[in-house]
């Protein structure tokens, strides 16, 4: 548990972002040229920003890609992080051995269900991959790919309503720009 960790939560949180950074050292967002672990570092100033200050939420939304994307275990969280950041982070990964549809589908299937402080990271996570899928969009992505994650990414976040009004206010903020960028763009092409 948190509080028998002995740390004060400045500490834990700095600790965290050293292991992410160590965890995420050799990966780049979809774009090929932002270092990966400026995402959940912009996930968890996200959910400060609109005012969710509890110390195991800002650790997981850091932590929140480190079981499945790199090689971290649970184990290596829950001695280092505690059971609380652990539940969250296991919360919101996706099982890899699924297919892409089945993951999408079954984050879709799973929204409404998850835990407070879980619906607060996957709408942060939304919101900063729906903005980045417009500032600094993965190469090789076509309109409609694109198209097609923001209308993913609204079905998901539809299941987690009335979590965080702000935060749901923002995400609904950037898929009406992110959409009005596309259509442009399909206009212009």
């Amino acid at each position: 548990m948190m509080e028998n960790l002995n740390i004060t939560d400045t500490e834990l949180l700095v600790e965290v972002i050293r292991f992410a950074s160590e965890k995420h050292k050799y990966q780049t967002r979809k774009d090929g040229r932002i270092p990966y672990i400026n995402h959940p570092i912009e996930v968890a100033y996200l959910l400060v920003k609109v005012g969710e200050t509890d110390a195991a939420l800002l650790a997981a939304a850091l932590l929140h890609d480190t079981i499945e994307d790199t090689k971290t275990s649970d184990k290596e969280i829950l001695e280092r992080f505690g059971q609380e950041v652990l539940n969250i982070v296991k919360e919101v990964t996706d099982d890899k051995k699924l297919s892409k549809y089945e993951r999408k589908q079954a984050q879709i299937d799973h929204a409404p269900h998850l835990s407070r402080s879980a619906k607060l990271l996957k709408l942060a996570d939304k919101t900063c991959n729906v903005q980045d899928i417009i500032k600094r969009p993965p190469g090789g992505w076509s309109v409609k790919r694109k198209m097609q994650y923001l209308d993913w990414a609204e079905a998901v976040v539809n299941g987690m309503r009335n979590t965080n009004e702000e935060l749901e206010n923002l995400f609904d903020e950037y898929v009406a720009k992110g959409r009005r960028v596309l259509n442009e763009a399909l206009v212009t092409s």
